[in-house]
């Protein structure tokens, strides 16, 4: 496994260094990275205003570990990742998944470390984006977005940013458009800057109709409620604990528990445990092994019709209607 130690920033600096740290070159806005390492396409480009765009879709060679440890704090990075295999990101040796189909989006204050697990054979597709904290707040303004406490959301005093969330349907066409053009060159530019500024505000947008929890986040705390997330999704197919068990296990009081779970994944702890349990009859019954009823029944769901109803209240369709529809 090859490890690779850098950092990020809403400016240009850190890309001479961790083309070094690949063992690579820059050659113009793009990072050349050695064939043994991986193949593909690592673009970064400078869309002003205080915003760093980092477009990147390779193919690894090699089981890399990227341990980020940035240099400031005044940043917010966004992480639109549709890699297909196996990535981790960890804290505090806590891991959970970052793929195409699983946290898809992350936001992480620029005061975070973090480290990135991918493994040999995995393809990634992703948009990095590095904004000022202050350009966020100009961006709300320009763009009449309604984020009556943007200035203590950027607030590294009173808040830390943070949120592993799946993006919008939106936000999944915009990247694959983008996908679709030559990368390099002023075309190339222009479709870059665009879909980084709708993505932007996508994000605004959406956070914007939520109650957004202003709190400051340590990296123990976000180890720890990414461990109580992986332990909801270990027991998937067993009733919900309560919040007293899991805010036990994450040694806080009930209220800090809801509220720490609730800032860093936009779901409350019973939300995030029915979407993850439906995601997980959804590919049972892709498998076609089980009838419905006994996908309810493992999954204990208190009745047939209660499974069907929620089921169909996420998917839009009916479990026998999704079957049919295969």
């Amino acid at each position: 496994m090859k490890t690779i130690e850098h950092y990020y920033d809403a400016n240009l600096n850190w890309t001479v260094d961790l083309a070094k740290q690949f063992g690579g070159k820059i050659d113009g806005n793009f990072i050349i990275v050695p064939e043994d390492i991986q193949t593909g396409t690592r673009y970064f480009l400078d869309c002003g205003d205080g915003i760093i765009a980092y477009y990147i879709d390779v193919e690894y060679k090699k089981n890399l570990h990227l341990i980020q440890k940035n240099l400031n704090d005044d940043f917010v990075a966004f992480y639109y990742n549709l890699t297909e295999g196996e990535a981790t990101m960890s804290v505090h040796n806590f891991l959970y998944n970052v793929s195409k189909w699983q946290y898809n989006l992350s936001v992480v204050d620029g005061s975070l470390k973090s480290d990135y697990h991918v493994t040999a054979g995995s393809k990634t597709y992703a948009l990095c984006i590095f904004v000022k904290k202050n350009t966020l707040k100009l961006f709300v303004l320009r763009n009449n977005i309604r984020l009556n406490n943007v200035n203590e959301i950027i607030d590294p005093e009173k808040n830390t940013m943070i949120r592993f969330d799946r993006m919008s349907g939106n936000s999944f066409h915009l990247l694959n458009d983008l996908r679709k053009k030559e990368v390099g060159g002023p075309i190339f530019n222009l479709h870059l800057i665009g879909t980084v500024h709708m993505l932007i505000a996508n994000y605004l947008k959406k956070i914007s109709t939520k109650r957004i929890i202003i709190q400051r986040v340590n990296q123990q705390d976000l180890a720890t409620i990414i461990s109580l997330q992986m332990y909801l999704i270990e027991h998937i197919e067993g009733n919900f604990p309560s919040i007293k068990i899991l805010s036990e296990k994450a040694n806080m009081s009930e209220s800090k528990f809801k509220t720490l779970f609730t800032k860093i994944t936009s779901q409350t702890p019973s939300t995030f445990f029915m979407e993850n349990k439906l995601l997980l009859a959804k590919d049972m019954l892709e498998a076609k092994q089980l009838t419905i009823s006994q996908i309810s029944d493992q999954l204990h769901f208190t009745h047939n019709s209660y499974f069907a109803s929620k089921f169909k209240e996420h998917f839009g369709l009916s479990p026998k209607a999704y079957i049919q529809q295969l």
